[in-house]
């Protein structure tokens, strides 16, 4: 097994803006794909994407995905908190050796999702 984690969907009621958010805060474009009622903008790495369709609801609740986001944590945090985003959990040193630091967000969707890095 490569990776544990094969794919994840981060759900969005305005796309368009949600893909926006992303590509700003990953500092990559993100190409949109659509196919009927569903929208999708995949993540780098292909791990997953930003996606749209009937049924699938933004959460502040449940699982946390983290994007690693190497040593530009102080920079992403001000992204989030400058284009839409919030800071619900600062920066914060992982207590175990080796293991950096973490944050949590809610995106411009109300998605909870995490950033890791150095």
């Amino acid at each position: 097994m490569d990776r544990l984690i094969a794919w994840v969907e981060i759900p969005s009621i305005d796309f368009d803006r949600a893909v926006e958010f992303y590509s700003g805060l990953l500092q990559v474009q993100l190409e949109k794909s659509v196919c009927e009622t569903e929208k999708m903008a995949c993540l780098p790495g292909n791990v997953g994407c930003i996606f749209s369709a009937p049924g699938y609801q933004p959460s502040e609740q449940g699982t946390i995905i983290s994007l690693n986001v190497g040593n530009e944590m102080d920079d992403r945090i001000k992204y989030v908190e400058n284009n839409g985003g919030k800071i619900v959990f600062p920066k914060t040193k992982i207590q175990a050796e080796g293991f950096g630091y973490c944050a949590l967000f809610i995106d411009t969707e109300g998605n909870r999702l995490g950033l890791y890095g150095d």
